[in-house]
C-alpha cells in the first residue's frame, strides 16, 4: 500500500520540477531577448550617432559659412557642412570645446569631420586651407565697386580699402615698380581673378593688385610707353575712357584714334561716363542738368583729359590707348547694339545721331543727345 502511494507524489514533483525548469528557461529566454533588444537599441542609437557624426553626403567642395557664438551648429547644418546641429552640439560638449569657437566667416567643405571643423572653428577666419576667397574684378570696375566686393566676400574692410585707394600714404611699403599716381589709385587696380584669405589687410590687397599691374602692362610695355608719349598716367587714363564708352572690340583702337585727335585739336571730350564718375554714381539716362556738374572729371566742361583714370581698364583698352587708330575721325555716335557710328563732319555726326535715335527709339523709347549719348532732357 506504501509502495502504491508514493509513486503519484513522486510524479508530481517531477511534473512541478520540470514546469519550474521551463518557467525558468522561459524567463532565461525572455531575459536574453530583451537583453537583444537593448544591445540593438543602444547599437542601432551608436550607429546612427556615428552616422551623424560623419561628413554629410559626397564631398561638395568649399563652403561659405558665417558662424555667431552660440549658433554655430545651426549656421553649419543650414550650409550643409555637418548633418545635425544637436550631434555637433553634443560632440563639443563631450569634449569640452563648447563655447571655444569664434565668430566669423568661414570657409568650410561638407567633406570636413567634426574634428577637423572644431580645429578650424577654435582657430578662427583665415586658417583653413579652403579659406581662399577668388575675388574676379571686371574691366570697367571702378575702386568703390571693388572695395564693396572685398567687402562683401570678406576679404578686408571695404572703408579702409577705399581710403587708402583714394587717399595711398606715399610712404606706405609699397612694392610697385611704376611713377606712383598724382592722385588716387583708380585704374591701376588690374583687372584680374585675385585670390586672399579672409580679413587680409586693405594694404596688402591693393598692393597685390598694383604689382599685378606692373607685371602685365607698366613693366612688359615700358618702352612702348616711353615712345608713346603720353605717359604712363595719361594712357591709363584714356584707356578707363575707352574701356567705359566701347562695347566692341572692334571700337576700342577707332575710339582711341577720336580721343587722339580731339585732344590734338584741342577740343572738349564730352564723355558721358566722365560726367557718372564726377556725380559719383551710374545710372542709365545722363540727364542735361547732369552735364552742367562741377567737377574736373567733366569732360563737357573742361577741355583735355580728366586729373586720372575713371575705372580700371582691361588689357584691350589699355593696348587700344598705347596703339590708337590713325583716322581721320571727330565724333562718334553710341548704337543700340553697342558698336559706334564714326563720322568725320559735324553734319555727318549730327544725321548718325538722327540714324542712331531712330535705332534707340524703336528699341527702348530713349532719346539721344548731341554728344551721340543717351539722355533726358528734365
Amino acid at each position: 500500500m506504501r509502495g502504491s502511494g508514493s509513486a503519484p507524489r513522486n510524479r508530481s514533483a517531477g511534473t512541478n520540477r520540470l514546469r519550474e525548469q521551463e518557467a525558468r528557461d522561459r524567463r532565461r529566454r525572455q531575459r536574453a531577448v530583451a537583453a537583444m533588444w537593448v544591445v540593438g537599441c543602444l547599437l542601432a542609437v551608436a550607429l546612427y550617432g556615428w552616422y551623424l557624426m560623419q561628413p554629410p553626403g559626397r564631398h561638395r567642395g568649399p563652403v561659405r559659412v558665417t558662424v555667431t557664438s552660440g549658433a554655430e551648429g545651426a549656421a553649419l547644418e543650414r550650409k550643409g557642412v555637418i548633418r545635425s546641429a544637436l550631434a555637433f552640439e553634443l560632440y563639443t560638449r563631450w569634449h569640452g570645446d563648447n563655447g571655444k569657437f569664434r565668430p566669423g566667416r568661414y570657409t568650410l567643405a561638407s567633406g570636413m569631420t567634426l574634428a577637423q571643423i572644431v580645429r578650424q572653428l577654435k582657430l578662427g577666419p583665415g586658417h583653413s586651407p579652403y579659406d581662399v576667397v577668388r575675388i574676379p574684378v571686371p574691366e570697367g570696375f571702378t575702386v568703390r565697386q571693388i572695395s564693396a566686393r572685398l567687402e562683401k566676400d570678406g576679404v578686408c574692410d571695404g572703408s579702409a580699402f577705399l581710403q587708402l585707394a583714394m587717399n595711398p600714404d606715399p610712404g606706405a611699403p609699397w612694392t610697385y615698380d611704376f611713377p606712383r599716381p598724382p592722385g588716387s589709385l583708380e585704374g591701376y587696380l588690374y583687372p584680374d581673378t585675385y585670390e586672399f584669405l579672409p580679413n587680409t589687410p586693405a594694404g596688402k590687397v591693393l598692393d597685390v593688385m598694383l604689382l599685378n599691374f606692373s607685371r602685365r602692362f607698366a613693366r612688359p610695355y615700358h618702352q612702348q610707353i616711353m615712345a608713346r608719349g603720353r605717359g604712363l598716367h595719361q594712357i591709363v587714363t584714356i584707356a578707363s575712357l575707352i574701356e567705359r564708352e566701347a562695347k566692341t572690340q572692334e571700337d576700342r583702337a577707332r575710339i582711341a584714334g577720336v580721343l587722339e585727335n580731339r585732344l590734338k585739336k584741342g577740343m572738349k571730350l564730352e564723355i558721358d561716363a566722365t560726367v557718372l564718375y564726377a556725380l559719383g554714381h551710374h545710372k542709365q539716362r545722363v540727364y542735361l542738368k547732369d552735364l552742367l556738374v562741377e567737377s574736373p572729371y567733366n569732360t563737357y566742361r573742361h577741355t583735355g583729359l580728366p586729373p586720372g583714370p575713371i575705372a580700371s581698364p582691361g588689357d584691350r583698352s589699355l593696348q587700344a590707348a598705347l596703339n590708337p587708330e590713325k583716322n581721320d575721325f571727330w565724333y562718334y555716335v553710341a548704337r543700340p547694339n553697342g558698336s559706334h557710328y564714326f563720322t568725320r563732319t559735324r553734319k555727318e555726326h549730327e544725321a548718325a545721331i538722327r540714324q542712331a535715335r531712330s535705332e534707340r527709339h524703336a528699341v527702348s523709347g530713349v532719346e539721344v543727345s548731341p554728344g551721340g549719348k543717351s539722355y533726358e532732357s528734365n
